[in-house]
């Protein structure tokens, strides 16, 4: 059987069986492609569908990413630094100014992880935290791991990716506080599960300074992750972050008063964190869940659920798996209200 593509809503009976406002959202079974009898229903349910906020009908296939991160950290000509010096070369014939900026800060070094030490040292210096003794933390501890040799690379193909706003790899490395911020976290992380906590507490306070970006060093975040602009973004320190993960500036994944032990949200593979979102405690959102701007979360939310509200309510699925990679954000308030209307 073949399938229109429409969004629908379904009515799910909740817990003690009453009927729940939420709604699952599936493919519509329907005829073939381009037949008469999909005409109303794909105009209808389609502008819908795209139009609020934030459900993201177009989900992209999560074997299809997993492929292209094997592809990126696999192989042996290291794809995205290549990108990166191409793409600073010929910024650099462009843009003559601008030439020994982008020579010192890429082309001079022979791998991504020299020159983002090199970017990132620049950016955090202060006076009493050098720039040259920085670069010698920074590539001590990237040189040496593997698991950030394939986050910095996987982060920029996220930003690449979803971002619209960036159109070359280097945009990331040189421009993105976003990305420089996550990998400078990346960085602290790496320090404060070595012991070496006090120099963990100082970058991030740097860090936070510099980025308007606080995530604690503590804190567990995965690969292939986006932060889309940065600025405001408070992660707390027992917080959990899975791979593919989308947040937008503003986002707030804290704790809910003075509690000590695992306190703060845990974040599921492939969901999406609305602009200004607030998530409190130690609570589950879901893989796959997207959590609409400006929403107050202080409950579970299921996986491929969407919640909205202050305090978020959920009120529709979908079966996409992985929303954060689609980053579509439209709104239009008629979509609930028709919903609620004729189901």
């Amino acid at each position: 059987m073949t399938s229109c593509g429409c969004l629908v809503l379904e009515k799910v009976e909740g817990q003690g069986g009453d009927a729940a406002a939420r709604g699952r959202a599936k493919l519509a079974p329907g005829p073939g492609v381009g037949a008469a009898g999909c005409g109303s229903c794909a105009g209808e349910w389609r502008s819908r569908s795209e139009a609020i906020f934030p459900i993201y009908v177009m989900g992209s296939s999560r074997a299809g990413t997993a492929a292209v991160a094997r592809g990126i950290v696999d192989s042996p000509d290291d794809p995205i630094w290549e990108a990166v010096k191409s793409e600073a070369k010929s910024e650099a014939e462009k843009e003559p100014i601008l030439s020994s900026f982008l020579y010192a800060s890429v082309l001079s070094h022979d791998c991504l992880e020299r020159a983002l030490s090199f970017v990132l040292a620049n950016r955090l210096e202060d006076p009493t935290l050098l720039a040259t003794q920085l670069i010698d933390i920074f590539n001590d501890v990237m040189m040496n791991n593997k698991d950030i040799y394939r986050s910095i690379r996987l982060d920029a193909q996220a930003f690449k990716d979803r971002d619209p706003a960036c159109a070359q790899y280097s945009w990331a490395l040189l421009y993105l506080k976003g990305y420089q911020s996550l990998q400078s976290y990346r960085i602290a992380n790496v320090l404060w599960n070595q012991g070496r906590k006090v120099l963990a507490l100082a970058l991030q306070s740097r860090i936070s300074e510099v980025f308007a970006v606080d995530i604690h060093p503590a804190a567990k975040i995965g690969e292939g992750i986006l932060l889309d602009h940065g600025t405001g973004l408070v992660i707390g320190e027992t917080a959990v972050v899975g791979n593919w993960v989308s947040l937008m500036q503003g986002v707030t994944l804290g704790g809910t008063g003075k509690e000590h032990g695992d306190r703060h949200p845990k974040v599921g593979q492939g969901a999406l964190i609305g602009a200004g979102a607030t998530i409190l405690g130690n609570i589950n959102v879901g893989e796959g869940a997207m959590i609409a701007a400006g929403s107050l979360v202080l409950k579970d939310v299921p996986p491929h659920s969407m919640a909205v509200g202050n305090p978020a309510k959920v009120v529709g699925y979908t079966e996409k798996e992985d929303p954060s990679l689609t980053m579509k954000h439209d709104a239009r308030r008629d979509y609930f209200e028709h919903a609620a209307i004729r189901y």
